[in-house]
């Protein structure tokens, strides 16, 4: 069996945000696949302190790992009969992070799937924002270069119009402050947009109001460097 575990999205938070099934599986399985090595060792040496971090094996499977080496790690599970555990640097494991490969693959040799609830910062910027839960597309990167960036932003605002559609995306961390300047320039003024970051800390940061209203505030949010997800829709 392949358990999808979802980690926390702010330091500290894992005993407020993550249900006893998460720690119950970090606690017990041999084998993890993990996008980043010394993160996830932290991760299970925080959430289950009495176990023996050399005692555990952990492969890493991260966006530039090949087919082969996605097979390759999960082929212990079949062989030795054994579970594993994903575990993505923040959040849920499939969502948004290279953890999809793993689920895909997994189907396809017949292991069995388990995703286990915690907390996205997808769909928790979708719960916050009051926008349409029922239609939405969350579209990862918008193109860096500029002209695309501000064609991107003009289809996507149109599409939420034609189709009542809620459209979400993310940013490096350091460029959130020029996304969100890019969206209040060439979003509609009536288009409602959620800036959504530190989610889930004590930091934490979420608005709501029509894009007219953005650009009326003294002071818009700093987003440098701060995890966020930007979310519009009309």
């Amino acid at each position: 069996m392949l358990y999808l575990l979802p980690t926390p999205l702010a330091e500290g938070t894992a005993p407020q945000v993550l249900p006893p099934q998460v720690v119950a599986a970090v606690t017990r399985l041999p084998y993890f696949l993990v996008e980043n090595l010394r993160t996830a060792r932290r991760f299970v040496k925080e959430v289950a302190p009495h176990r023996i971090i050399e005692d555990i094996r952990f492969v890493l499977i991260d966006k530039d790992s090949t087919a082969a080496q996605v097979k390759a790690a999960l082929e212990p599970l079949l062989k030795e009969d054994i579970a594993g555990g994903v575990l993505s640097e923040a959040g849920c494991p499939g969502i948004a992070d290279p953890g999809a490969a793993l689920a895909q693959e997994a189907h396809r040799l017949g292991l069995a799937v388990r995703p286990l609830v915690g907390p996205s910062s997808i769909l928790l910027t979708l719960m916050g924002s009051g926008l349409n839960g029922q239609r939405f597309a969350f579209h990862g990167y918008l193109p860096i270069e500029k002209a695309a960036r501000i064609t991107a932003i003009k289809a996507l605002d149109k599409e939420a119009a034609q189709r009542d559609q809620s459209q979400l995306c993310i940013e490096t961390p350091y460029r959130n402050d020029q996304l969100l300047s890019d969206l209040l320039a060439h979003l509609s003024p009536g288009t409602r947009l959620c800036v959504a970051a530190d989610l889930t800390a004590p930091t934490e940061y979420l608005r709501t109001l029509p894009v007219a209203e953005w650009r009326r505030l003294p002071v818009l949010p700093p987003l440098h460097k701060r995890p966020a997800v930007f979310a519009w829709g009309k």
